[in-house]
């Protein structure tokens, strides 16, 4: 396949506005169906009672680690593979998408093993009603041992957005989401002549979910032509692949994995405040989806175009995707920040809980979003130019050293209240740290690139 036939050749050329908007504009709003459908889950699950809501958010922490192998894994993919099509390489673009393929199927097996070890453990060390402990095992044992079909889906998805197809895999986000939505309450609730499955329910529509999103996703592989061909036929395992896959990958799989040993600790520290304090949390991690993962959307897209014109060497076209994604995060995060202020309670009685502490939590957490948006956008050019160390050791910093000391310490002086302002206070300690650092890696690594010219930026190319 001759280079100036790629599909993926836009990323070089269509002006960035139109090129940004036409890549991230479908990530985001399957991003925003996914976050409806987490609301619409515990929503349903609410209704199970106040047991079944704890259940499901101590059983979340290990949900986020299984699905932080995913995401890290395609988004290490992902990356390789943009900047290898920048460059021309389209042979070894393949050869990585299909390793990345082989790495996602072995990563479900470990975790089907984990799930049916792990999950009773786990959930028992944050509880001791017998209720909470038997739903949370269920549930979590469910989505952990049949994930295979969220790994799949997620690495075919984060090659075609690496070719610049960001189409495709918003539908297999919708119809995975829109599953979900409609199967949750037929076999929570036993409608329709359903069995009444209960918190099994909620679990069984999830996996139902993702492997229908992962059917409708490799069909399309299969009838229509990509620049890619993902498969395993012919595989050749090279450890160079394996190891720059993981290079932006295991940072990426930390990061997410993090966020799940802070969720477990704090969960530990709220504990010993009230269980209400938990399923606040647990609350707010729903809620803050639909501010969060519309920009986490925005950045599916911005990713393999920064990669992309890092591997062409088109210095321009990079900072002003970088430039532009910031904008438009920073502009989600204020609109996220105003909702939360203005109205937590209404936000809260979504899920039947308008205490104090809920409310007082949402306005509290919310002062990070700001400051969490230059966060999420140089974390994404980290990875976008191979950097994936520093956007760990951001992640690191943030989440280990900031979040959970934070909260223990301000959760001794201030109390209850206390505890809520150490996600403000990580947040804008990092992107404080962190942005000098960011300007002066994309510097280094434009003066190394024009050193080797390898692929000369024309002077006469539109930017905008």
């Amino acid at each position: 396949m001759q280079k100036e036939n790629l599909k993926s050749e836009k990323m070089g050329s269509v002006p960035i506005g139109r090129l940004l908007a036409s890549m991230s504009l479908p990530a985001m709003l399957s991003m925003l169906v996914q976050s409806l459908y987490n609301v619409v889950d515990s929503y349903f699950v609410s209704k199970l009672g106040e047991e079944a809501f704890t259940a499901v958010s101590i059983a979340f922490p290990m949900q986020l680690l299984t699905l932080a192998f995913a995401v890290g894994v395609g988004i290490g993919t992902n990356s390789l593979i943009a900047r290898k099509l920048g460059e021309g390489k389209v042979d070894e673009a393949t050869i990585t998408a299909r390793t990345g393929l082989f790495l996602a199927i072995v990563n479900a097996a470990i975790f089907a093993v984990i799930g049916l070890v792990v999950s009773g453990p786990f959930i028992s060390l944050f509880s001791k009603n017998p209720e909470v402990i038997s739903m949370g095992t269920t549930y979590l044992t469910i989505v952990t041992v049949a994930s295979a079909g969220m790994f799949i889906e997620i690495i075919h998805s984060k090659t075609l957005q690496a070719t610049g197809n960001m189409l495709i895999p918003m539908i297999s986000q919708l119809i995975g989401a829109i599953t979900n939505i409609i199967l949750n309450p037929l076999l929570i609730f036993g409608m329709f002549g359903l069995p009444e499955l209960g918190i099994a329910g909620s679990a069984t529509a999830t996996v139902i979910g993702q492997l229908t999103a992962m059917c409708y996703v490799m069909t399309m592989y299969r009838l229509k032509s990509h620049d890619i061909h993902l498969t395993l036929k012919g595989l050749k395992l090279k450890k160079d692949n394996i190891v720059n896959i993981y290079k932006v990958g295991a940072p990426a799989i930390v990061m997410n994995a993090i966020g799940s040993v802070t969720t477990t600790g704090l969960n530990a520290i709220l504990m010993s405040f009230s269980e209400t304090a938990i399923a606040v949390l647990g609350i707010y991690f729903k809620l803050q989806s639909f501010i969060f993962m519309p920009v986490f959307g925005l950045t599916q897209g911005a990713m393999p175009i920064m990669a992309y014109n890092f591997g062409a060497n088109k210095k321009k076209r990079f900072y002003k995707t970088f430039y532009l994604s910031l904008t438009v995060a920073i502009i989600i995060m204020s609109l996220g920040l105003v909702l939360f202020q203005l109205v937590p309670g209404q936000l809260l009685s979504i899920f039947g809980q308008e205490s104090h502490i809920g409310i007082f939590a949402l306005r509290a957490v919310s002062l990070c979003f700001l400051p969490a948006a230059f966060g999420v956008i140089i974390t994404t050019m980290f990875q976008a130019v191979g950097h994936g160390m520093k956007a760990l050791v951001m992640s690191l910093l943030r989440q280990l050293v900031f979040i959970l000391p934070g909260a223990f310490l301000f959760g001794k002086i201030f109390g209850l209240d206390g505890v809520w302002f150490c996600y403000p206070f990580a947040e804008l300690v990092c992107v404080l740290i962190f942005t000098p650092i960011g300007f002066k890696v994309i510097k280094e690594e434009f003066t190394r690139k024009k050193e080797f010219e390898i692929v000369p930026e024309t002077t006469g190319e539109a930017v905008s």
